[in-house]
């Protein structure tokens, strides 16, 4: 192509965290711009949004409707080719099932929709317009997952038998969203978020990144959540059980009353030769355990070609002791995205590692997740089967 791709934006107005995140992640290969955007349902913070980021006047939009209409109706060389959709849970679907009416592709935040059955009529527009779908499970976008991904497939610890995975923040350790927290107020309010708290926010994420680096599937849980902050109405602590369709069994705890916890996200897999830990607070280092010899230290770096996987050197973008971390990773699934999308745009086909991102399947099984994880919960028998 001799362009770049033309992005627009759903949400992401001023003062909203991940709006920036995304616009950052996009614009960091330099393959996409920003030409549009709905960025509030207030007016007046969506025209001061978008012209603080020098958009044109008529490419700021009022509503996600306005937009994804009008622009649908320009020219193919001006229109918008994609669209991210960073707004709360519940204003997921629409924008969504719009934009891929239209004939635009589209990136949204985690989880995908606010209900299993809003994913599967998702999933089933995307395959109905044989459209692109790039679900933002960030952390499956770091080098190093992405080597851990890799030494499993190719059958470096043998047979996996054993996963644990958990994911424990902080910042609910106290009634935030009383206290003018907007990411806390909507986050724990059932009619925004959905019907888990904690376990759709975080938990979904620790289930991908099992799936994701084992090459294995869920099929069964057992789910005790809480809810430890009185007044409080969605789960902000939880711990599941977990069985894997190759006889693996796991352990998943995700908790957001972890007092004095950050992001603390960390896996850690076992098969029948050795085993694997990787944490997202120190992204850039994978430790490699032997039964039979001392744990190894691999550390990403682009100019590890001779013992790196193409796919960790595909998404390292500096040499070895240069730090990348969450917002490199967010990069590189915008970057991977996009690369797919030129290359289907070009008539050519993607490479592998390029085609190396979460979709839609992920999206359904996030769902499912949380679906499952509550309905165990709520259920006085012992095991669920994780169904979708």
């Amino acid at each position: 192509m001799n362009r770049k791709l033309r992005m627009g934006m759903i949400g992401g107005g001023k003062n909203a965290f991940i709006g920036a995140v995304h616009r950052i992640a996009a614009n960091m290969d330099g393959l996409i711009e920003l030409v549009c955007g709905a960025f509030s349902s207030n007016p007046a913070n969506a025209r001061e949004s978008g012209r603080a980021l020098y958009l044109q006047d008529d490419r700021i939009y009022a509503s996600f409707e306005e937009m994804i209409l009008k622009e649908s109706e320009l020219p193919a060389g001006e229109r918008m080719d994609f669209v991210a959709i960073v707004t709360p849970n519940h204003l997921h679907f629409a924008p969504a099932m719009l934009a891929l009416e239209k004939g635009f592709h589209v990136v949204i935040d985690k989880p995908m929709v606010f209900s299993l059955d809003e994913a599967k009529q998702l999933q089933k527009k995307v395959a109905e317009k044989d459209a692109l779908l790039c679900l933002t499970h960030t952390y499956s976008g770091y080098p190093m997952v992405k080597q851990a991904r890799q030494m499993v497939k190719e059958g470096a610890f043998g047979k996996i038998r054993k996963i644990y995975v958990e994911y424990p923040q902080g910042w609910l350790s106290r009634l935030s969203e009383k206290d003018g927290s907007k990411q806390a107020e909507w986050r724990t309010d059932p009619a925004r978020s959905g019907k888990s708290g904690c376990m759709g926010d975080i938990g979904t994420h620790a289930a991908h990144l099992a799936e994701y680096i084992s090459h294995l599937r869920i099929t069964q849980l057992c789910a005790d959540l809480s809810i430890m902050v009185e007044g409080r109405a969605l789960d902000d602590d939880g711990n599941v059980l977990l069985r894997f369709d190759n006889g693996a069994t796991g352990v998943l705890f995700a908790s957001q009353v972890a007092a004095g916890e950050e992001n603390a996200l960390k896996i850690r897999v076992y098969g029948e030769k050795g085993g694997l830990e990787w944490a997202q607070q120190e992204p850039n280092t994978l430790l490699i355990k032997w039964l039979d010899q001392p744990t190894q230290i691999l550390r990403a770096g682009s100019n590890y070609g001779d013992r790196l996987s193409s796919y960790a050197i595909h998404n390292s973008r500096t040499p070895g002791g240069h730090p990348e971390g969450y917002l490199e990773a967010f990069g590189n699934l915008y970057r991977n995205f996009a690369l797919t999308l030129m290359a289907r745009l070009d008539g050519v086909k993607p490479s592998k590692e390029a085609l190396d991102f979460p979709t839609a399947e992920d999206g359904v099984r996030g769902l499912a997740f949380i679906d499952n994880v509550v309905k165990s919960n709520e259920s006085l028998e012992k095991w669920t089967p994780h169904s979708h």
